[in-house]
């Protein structure tokens, strides 16, 4: 019958909830790689995920992903009930990575809408021979090994009842969260995962997948199953678990003759237990206590106390007060606020985002209408009411932008392995340290940034970190390191990738940019400072490593890593010591879409600066200027020489102040280097809607984007990264 469902509408769930799995299994995994060997609590949680994951695949039909799910499982199975001591740390976790590996590869074919194909015989090979050297050792021990874990794909929904002495029935009542999202494909889940040891299995509603309404039924009454199994309620219990969906499980183990009975129960003696789904909370609170007062007038007449019968599943446990007082239903107790949660499609954040970007630009073409500046108009009530508005857009835009921010740790894990993979194909002893993980970025930007960051990692590992002969020959005791920081700072992000390896060596790099003609020949090596040294290596083709290997050496990525990081207005800062290790230090603004900019004009073109790279605004004099007779000019402020570059030359532009004292100097600061940016005038500071340079328009030097000002004109946004050679 499962063949029969249209799997559609549980796809999204399927992607999203095997992905959480995946990440948190990755983290636990990488967590303890360098531990002697998982802890008990690891195994059973390894052993869940992949058991739900198997689960979930099944119901999807991806039988690739279910067959090395289950092989997985059964590896981990046998660590749970053996607890065997011969088994290799490392080439477990490198299993269970390869496994997470293949199937996270499976989902993302999924995603894209490619065909499911991926063939993990040879994984599943491997794990077969992983496991049954672990059996031979223990078999050889003269260990019991235990029972097979068997999972037999059911052919039917509902399996023939055969009982026999070792069968137990149980009743079962799940309640979700009435937040909960596709519950009918949660308690479709829970079914297929009884399956494999029921001996006879019943449920309502019955039409979980093709009848929506039975969603509502579930949220409002609740799911109902009858089961027969040779299986203990600790059994049912690993398999049926609370969590974000399902907030309550009650179990009820009855006879033979109350199973048969089904879900309608009928009447039955007082002293007998049923399941009570149909009552109101008034109902069973009159029957609890009248049955209450039922069994105080027994206890006067009788000389013992019967004993008192199990609860059933949907009654309310009635917790006993002192002699005399009525009793309270632990229902009743208050319970601890629950978050909610809810996912939503990265696109619809994104198009919140773009809207919430035109109610800031319509904000300001209404606060600067120029019908506004009629004289003698009273704006009193419109300024009041324009302040509210301002406050309610300024909320609105926090309230957004908070929803689009990620925590970094997704990024940092995957660095981890990352570090873990690369150190072992090169034999290097190297741990890896993550600082500042929950630090929060635009999801962008957290995206736009993880190709950068696994290029500086995989530098940091191969050409940082020396070999563990080299280390021991040049005196490290300590084993190599690779920090993984991130912090907050000024309105910025600052992600740092630093080792203790060797350092760069400032020799070969000023001998390898001689050669290639990047030096100034009146210029000697010792005038140039570390940080420009180091800034050599970012240029294409620049490498001194001589060995070209799997991860470095032949002089490119880390201009294309420059070229990433500053297309989203980020800068890449270079230390280093010789010997000791090198830090590569990222600073990226928290979002992309809404900035605090200077909006200023040049001739007839308004232009937009973030105020962050601004260090100061200065007015100078004709005698401050210092002109070269190659044509280059400088300014001197308080002693300080800086390069001048006129806006209106540098784009060509008409109309513009050509007399320095009748225009306005921008100090800017990139990545170390200073330079005077002249223009026209200032027009004020103001809330920018970042919005591209449309594809048909030549990139142009030193823009990044576009906006629109309050008037409805046009301004260009401008890259100082960009204006400095």
């Amino acid at each position: 019958m499962a063949e029969e469902f249209n799997v559609e509408g549980m796809l999204d769930m399927y992607l999203f909830e095997n992905g959480q799995l995946l990440e948190q299994l990755q983290e636990t995994v990488l967590e303890q790689k360098d531990a002697e060997c998982f802890d008990e609590d690891t195994i059973n949680e390894i052993f869940r995920t992949m058991h739900t994951i198997k689960g979930s695949s099944g119901i999807m039909m991806f039988d690739n992903v279910t067959a090395i799910s289950h092989k997985l499982e059964d590896v981990f199975y046998y660590l749970r009930e053996s607890h065997p001591q011969n088994v290799v740390h490392e080439t477990l976790v490198e299993h269970v990575l390869q496994v997470v590996d293949f199937i996270t590869g499976e989902m993302d074919k999924i995603q894209d809408g490619s065909p499911v194909d991926g063939d993990p015989a040879d994984i599943i090979a491997e794990l077969d021979r992983f496991l049954n050297e672990i059996k031979n050792g223990a078999a050889k021990e003269g260990k019991e090994l235990p029972k097979a874990n068997v999972s037999e794909e059911p052919k039917h929904f509902y399996i023939a009842p055969v009982a026999n002495s070792a069968s137990h029935f149980y009743k079962i009542y799940i309640t979700f969260y009435p937040e909960t999202d596709m519950a009918n494909v949660h308690a479709y889940k829970t079914v297929y995962a009884l399956k494999e040891f029921a001996e006879d299995l019943l449920y309502e509603p019955e039409d979980l997948i093709s009848d929506d309404s039975s969603i509502a039924t579930l949220l409002e009454d609740g799911f109902r199953i009858l089961l027969q199994a040779q299986c203990t309620e600790e059994d049912i219990r690993n398999v049926i678990k609370t969590g974000y969906d399902i907030e309550k499980v009650d179990i009820y183990e009855c006879k033979a003759e109350e199973f048969l009975q089904g879900f309608d129960f009928g009447d039955q003696p007082p002293m007998e237990q049923q399941i009570d789904l149909q009552s109101s909370v008034e109902e069973i609170e009159a029957k609890a206590m009248a049955e209450q007062g039922s069994e105080e007038k027994t206890e006067s007449e009788a000389p013992e106390k019967p004993e008192k019968p199990k609860m059933a599943p949907g009654d309310f446990v009635i917790q006993s007060k002192s002699p005399g007082k009525p009793k309270k239903l632990a229902k009743d107790k208050p319970k601890a606020e629950k978050a909610a949660f809810i996912s939503v499609n990265v696109q619809k954040m994104d198009m919140l985002m773009d809207l919430i970007g035109e109610l800031v630009i319509s904000e300001s073409v209404v606060l600067q209408n120029p019908d506004l500046k009629v004289p003698g108009l009273s704006l009193a009530n419109f300024n009041k009411a324009a302040a509210q508005m301002a406050k309610i857009a300024t909320d609105l835009q926090n309230v957004i932008m908070s929803m689009r921010m990620v925590p970094l740790t997704n990024l940092f894990q995957k660095m981890n392995r990352i570090v873990f993979d690369v150190s072992r194909k090169l034999g290097k002893d190297i741990e890896f340290e993550m600082i500042g993980e929950h630090t929060e970025v635009d999801k962008n930007i957290s995206e736009k940034i993880s190709d950068p960051l696994m290029h500086l990692v995989r530098n940091a590992v191969d050409h940082g970190i020396e070999t563990n002969e080299e280390r021991a020959e040049s005196g490290k005791q300590e084993k190599g390191k690779v920090t993984l920081a991130a912090k907050t700072e000024a309105g910025k992000v600052w992600i740092t990738v630093s080792d203790n390896g060797k350092g760069l060596d400032r020799t070969k790099i000023l001998a390898k940019a001689k050669k290639q003609g990047l030096l100034d020949p009146d210029k000697p090596d010792s005038a140039y400072e570390d940080k420009e040294v180091f800034q050599f290596i970012t240029l294409p083709g620049f490498s001194t490593n001589e060995q070209v290997t799997e991860y470095s050496g032949r002089g490119v990525g880390m201009d294309v890593v420059v070229q990433n990081i500053q297309s989203i207005g980020g800068t890449l800062e270079i230390e280093s010591t010789a010997g000791e290790g090198s830090s590569m230090i990222l600073k990226i603004p928290l979002t992309l879409a809404i900035i605090d900019g200077i909006v200023m004009e040049t001739g007839t073109t308004s232009f937009v600066v973030e105020t962050s790279f601004i260090k100061q605004f200065v007015r100078v004099t004709k005698d401050m200027m210092i002109h070269e007779p190659t044509g280059e000019e400088y300014v001197m402020i308080r002693d300080e020489c800086y390069p001048v570059l006129r806006i209106g030359d540098w784009y060509g532009l008409e109309d513009y102040h050509s007399e320095v004292e009748e225009g306005m100097m921008l100090l800017f600061e990139v990545e170390g280097n200073t330079i005077c940016l002249f223009v026209d005038k200032l027009i004020g500071k103001q809330e920018i809607v970042v919005k591209p340079i449309p594809s048909y328009i030549k990139k142009v030097k030193g823009i990044s984007g576009c906006t629109q000002l309050g008037d409805g004109s046009i301004a260009l946004i401008l890259d100082p990264a960009g204006l400095i050679d």
